[in-house]
């Protein structure tokens, strides 16, 4: 499909977000093809590494909105997003991201669920769930206090205060930051690194480095979950969403 692009080179599995006039924002058919991509990763062994990028000025502006109250006038646990959050939690394969511009959203929340994350330097993190109305998703709730604090989450998650690289590279939520240019040279080197790698021991690793929270992440994710579908039927969100098209309508 014309908006992301799923490409197996050799034993890599790369993602790609292709809207960039759109700022990457992703569509419910972009999160139905994630999801049966990493779905798939997990039982294909010659698969030995998951990557993902967006082309353009940014990694993705998160939902796209209009699509995502269009093709889901109601919530359900079988639906896209969900499928994929699931597969991400449950994943088997090391992910590697590349983060420029803007990460909104789900944007940030599913660098949760990466292995290891390249930021350029300049890279903006925003998580403003709140201001829509709505609740965190991705089990962001659970792990974005135990990567920053809590006191760190509530700036980011309760206030919707924007944070950089340096500062995602501090809590952890990105382990590279890269000078403006070098980001692509940086994200390939440790993919290169990582392929060389004995493919058993390295998957191994990674699972045994999720192992011992899957389950309180598959958890918090239904709980967050069951949430977020009952704000989507609520007057808050509509008045929050409606003000957010209008203020986008007059900024065009």
């Amino acid at each position: 499909m014309s908006d992301i692009r799923i490409e197996t080179d050799g034993p890599v599995l790369a993602i790609t977000f292709t809207r960039p006039d759109r700022r990457n924002a992703i569509t419910v058919a972009m999160y139905a093809a994630m999801a049966d991509a990493i779905e798939g990763a997990a039982g294909n062994d010659a698969i030995r590494l998951i990557t993902i990028r967006g082309e353009g000025q940014d990694f993705t502006a998160g939902n796209d909105l209009h699509d995502f109250l269009t093709a889901l006038p109601r919530i359900s646990d079988d639906i896209p997003v969900w499928r994929l959050l699931r597969a991400l939690a449950r994943n088997t394969v090391p992910i590697v991201a590349s983060v420029q511009g803007n990460a909104v959203g789900i944007g940030t929340t599913l660098l949760l669920h990466c292995d290891l994350v390249v930021a350029e330097e300049d890279a903006q993190f925003l998580l403003p769930f709140v201001d829509l109305g709505l609740v965190p998703e991705a089990a962001s709730t659970l792990i974005l206090p135990e990567l920053a604090g809590r006191r760190r989450a509530a700036r980011y998650l309760l206030l919707g205060d924007a944070f950089g690289a340096a500062e995602a590279l501090d809590i952890g939520l990105v382990s590279h930051v890269a000078a403006p240019g070098k980001r692509e040279a940086t994200f390939q080197k440790i993919v290169d690194r990582l392929l060389a790698k004995p493919p058993q021991a390295l998957r191994l690793t990674q699972q045994l480095l999720r192992e011992g929270t899957a389950d309180a992440v598959l958890e918090r994710m239904e709980v967050e979950g069951d949430h977020f579908s009952e704000r989507l039927q609520s007057d808050e969100v509509k008045a929050a969403i409606a003000a957010f098209f209008a203020a986008k309508a007059k900024g065009a």
